[in-house]
């Protein structure tokens, strides 16, 4: 069977965008509802440029949830891996957004009907067209879910998936901030990829120079570290190759999602290439640079947009982009 579906695990919830940006959360006057959650997002962006993408989560049997799952089919998200319980209702993030579109959240999540994932409800016949299988650390915390993750992440490597990791961190979902920087660190040498950004790297590694970080990263099964940078680029690295590639010009509206376009554009990037994680190891400079560019050009186009879901392009969009 060719492995081709990229599936993600982890949270899908509902993210009530402010009704405009520059202001505090007082200040806002409306809400409006949109489907977000940075494993779903990587899914949607990953279907949006044509690649198979299927999302593993549980979702509230209430409205949100309904919404949630109608959204990503509409967007080319397999979603026959989503539950539905009536034990805990869909998460919920109030966002709002500074003056260059920067995002403070607030949180209803405790506990979600996503958290209430149990290991017993993940079959391992599910990865067997699996590409790779991507994560982050919000659904990490200590719950059901988390140990659903380390069952996905064991069935989805025995399959031959590539296993990608983004911490993308968040602060007000833990109890104190020394039990994510543990539950990080003991993920971390589970991912063939990991995805960090600038902003991440000091907390997780106490360092401000990602090249102080990667004997730790490389010391795991990590073959594959990217790095972003915001505006000021990207990089990428191997055991044996390097590159950076410069931010794409843009005009910056919501940044809501762009990592999680960068990380989906990436692993797009990687699957059209044909990448597997036993080919990971061996990418050129020339090769990563290309994926970097193309990430920072499809991010570019997301921030300009608001939204995570609705600012991702399809390839012809991108293509037809004047950036």
């Amino acid at each position: 069977m060719k492995h081709d579906t990229l599936y993600a695990i982890g949270e899908a919830l509902i993210d009530f965008m402010p009704d405009r940006s520059g202001c505090a959360f007082h200040e806002v006057s409306s809400f409006a509802p949109a489907v977000g959650g940075a494993p779903a997002n990587v899914c949607g962006a990953f279907a949006r440029l044509g690649g198979s993408a299927s999302m593993i989560t549980q979702l509230g049997d209430d409205p949100f949830g309904r919404k949630i799952a109608l959204e990503l089919c509409r967007y080319g998200v397999d979603t026959s891996h989503i539950c539905f319980t009536d034990k805990a209702n869909t998460a919920l993030a109030f966002v709002s957004l500074d003056a260059d579109g920067q995002r403070t959240f607030s949180f209803y999540r405790n506990p979600s009907a996503d958290l209430l994932l149990s290991p017993e409800q993940i079959e391992s016949g599910w990865f067997d067209d699996a590409f790779a299988l991507h994560f982050c650390s919000v659904s990490l915390v200590e719950s059901p879910m988390r140990r659903a993750h380390s069952r996905a992440i064991a069935d989805a490597r025995a399959a031959g998936a590539i296993i990608s990791f983004d911490p993308n961190l968040r602060f007000s979902l833990w109890p104190d901030r020394e039990a994510l920087r543990r539950t990080v660190h003991e993920f971390l040498p589970l991912a063939d990829v990991v995805k960090l950004s600038d902003e991440e790297l000091q907390f997780i590694f106490g360092t401000d120079r990602i090249e102080q970080a990667l004997p730790v990263l490389f010391a795991g099964r990590t073959q594959l570290v990217l790095y972003t940078c915001g505006g000021s680029g990207a990089r990428a690295f191997t055991r044996s190759a390097a590159a950076f590639a410069p931010a794409a010009p843009c005009r910056v509206v919501d940044t809501t999602g762009a990592g999680d376009a960068f990380a989906g554009s990436f692993l797009f990037g990687l699957w059209a290439d044909g990448v597997s994680a036993d080919t990971l190891p061996g990418l050129s400079a020339a090769a990563l640079e290309r994926y970097l560019t193309f990430s920072n050009r499809y991010c570019a186009f997301s921030v300009g947009k608001k939204g995570a879901l609705p600012s991702y392009p399809t390839m012809a969009q991108l293509d037809g982009a004047q950036l």
